[in-house]
């Protein structure tokens, strides 16, 4: 069989599915498994997730925690996403978390639908805004180093609106280039960590000892249990760790989805697990001393990463490391705006955020939801905005995207399993281990849950307060009310668009759209 054939059954297949699941094929179904995979690899990002919060560990554990936290927090995230990964098979739909719900649940498989999706929408927005932000605060080090720009709340937050209007405005083009620079984000994140870390091995004349970097705990926190501290500077790790569930988003954009999709969300993760080990442990390595720890706390580009370097191999040096993680951390906000728009349109599409008729549009031209991804933007912006006076507002909003993401991640797995042998498994599956994975998983969302809300600085006060409890309570008593008071009345779940030539209807109007733009 020829290649195009094989992609044309491939194509047939997957359209053949997603009208099962109840859904005409609106979006191009342009990506290659590969793509998929780079996606959710982009998103995980260790060279934005690891960098941007590796300043924040510093403080809460130390060195411990970016090696030993790391590996355990690693582990636990493969558990979590191969619980995922089992469902995604079953339903490769781009609704994914909300929509795996809403069939799995025995009953009231609505509400069941309407948290979940809740929840990923606002860790999926908060990643967003964790991972654009982290960009803005890693330019502003660099404009400050090159220009003397001050390093400023209000600089950096200018940048990150910047950042957000590209980032729209690449997606608004098309998956195709979203696809391609994906792709090219896999090598330059796997390239860019193996530079890094051979320079910061080679270039210093001095290094830290094997036992600093693989025993010695930090704690600038204020609190007196080190068990407590070690804990809370699991974020580093669980914050990096998130994203992955885009493979499932993009899966009615990929080729035979119903394998593609778990395997992309798998293999991004222990595939970062091993490179962001190695960069951790490499950045680590070129600290000689407890003064130049103390300096890159204090340093005037606002990035500890950023000054670890400068020390270690000298200014020019260390600006060219800078651009290496600039780019790649450009790319994954790039990939995170793409997998939230997604998440967004599909929520629309079964009618379940305000304004769903307005969000649930697909731009003719591009075929990609275009007003979804202006959604997406602005909220992340919104989100950031106490970073203006708040001194942890940064540390907050990635315990946001923890908390948001992970329970939308666990719930789905948890209804997997009361559902017992009611769940058809789809291709790809985990067999025996199923159970043992899938309780695993959900007993470790919920200590996660639990301690990234908990203080991260004492005494507490109003610039170090973590208002992550404030956000996930505003938008879980919003979801609440709104679901009780209005919700419940007419929100049935995902939505069914119709028989099958209801369906083979909607995809001929947007082909003939298509058609007709392509002309003018």
């Amino acid at each position: 069989m020829s290649i195009s054939a094989d992609a044309a059954g491939h194509m047939d297949a997957d359209t053949k599915k997603l009208h099962e699941l109840g859904y005409a094929q609106e979006l191009r179904r342009r990506m290659s498994g590969f793509s998929n995979f780079a996606v959710s690899f982009t998103i995980i990002s260790i060279l934005s997730g690891c960098l941007t919060a590796y300043g924040i560990a510093m403080t809460n554990g130390g060195p411990v925690d970016m090696t030993w936290g790391w590996l355990l927090v690693g582990m636990m995230t493969l558990v979590v996403g191969l619980g995922m990964a089992e469902v995604c098979s079953a339903y490769p739909t781009a609704g994914g978390l909300y929509y795996w719900s809403a069939k799995l649940a025995k009953r009231n498989g609505a509400a069941w639908s309407w948290f979940t999706g809740w929840f990923n929408l606002l860790g999926q927005v908060a990643v967003t805004a964790g991972i654009d932000y982290g960009f803005s605060l890693f330019f502003n080090a660099f404009l400050n180093l090159t220009t003397g720009w001050a390093a400023t709340p209000g600089h950096t937050l200018l940048i990150y609106a910047g950042i957000l209007i590209i980032h729209a405005a690449l997606n608004i083009f098309g998956i195709r280039v979203v696809a391609f620079l994906s792709d090219v984000s896999v090598w330059w994140h796997i390239l860019g960590v193996l530079l890094i870390v051979i320079v910061l091995l080679v270039v210093p004349a001095h290094h830290a000892s094997t036992s600093f970097v693989f025993t010695k705990l930090v704690n600038e926190t204020g609190f007196h249990n080190t068990f407590y501290v070690f804990m809370i500077g699991l974020l580093l790790a669980q914050y990096t760790f998130t994203g992955y569930d885009a493979s499932a988003h993009m899966t009615e954009e990929t080729h035979n989805a119903a394998v593609a999709g778990p395997k992309g969300i798998v293999r991004s993760i222990w595939v970062s697990i091993i490179a962001g080990f190695v960069l951790l442990v490499g950045i680590t390595y070129a600290i000689p001393n407890s003064a130049e720890y103390t300096k890159a706390l204090t340093s005037a580009t606002g990035v500890a990463p950023v000054q670890i370097w400068i020390d270690a191999i000298g200014r020019r040096g260390g600006e060219w490391l800078l651009v290496v993680a600039m780019v790649a951390q450009a790319y994954c906000g790039m990939a995170s705006v793409t997998a939230n728009s997604r998440m967004i349109y599909a929520f629309s599409r079964d009618g379940a955020i305000p304004g769903s008729k307005f969000w649930h549009h697909i731009n003719p031209r591009t075929r990609t939801p275009s007003r979804s991804i202006y959604f997406a933007v602005v909220f992340a912006f919104i989100l950031a905005i106490p970073s203006m006076w708040s001194t942890v507002a940064y540390g907050a909003v990635i315990s946001i995207a923890v908390i948001g993401l992970y329970i939308a991640y666990v719930i789905p797995t948890l209804l997997r399993r009361l559902a017992g042998d009611s769940f058809t498994p789809g291709p790809w599956n985990l067999g025996k281990w199923s159970a043992a994975v899938g309780w695993i998983g959900i007993v470790w969302v919920g200590i996660i849950t639990i301690l990234f809300v908990l203080p991260t600085a004492s005494p507490i006060t109003w610039h170090n307060f973590n208002y992550t409890i404030v956000a996930v309570g505003v938008v879980l008593a919003y979801a609440g009310i709104f679901w009780l008071v209005s919700a419940r009345k007419w929100f049935t779940g995902p939505r069914a668009q119709g028989d099958e030539a209801a369906l083979e209807a909607i995809e001929a109007n947007l082909e003939t759209a298509e058609q007709l733009e392509s002309t003018f």
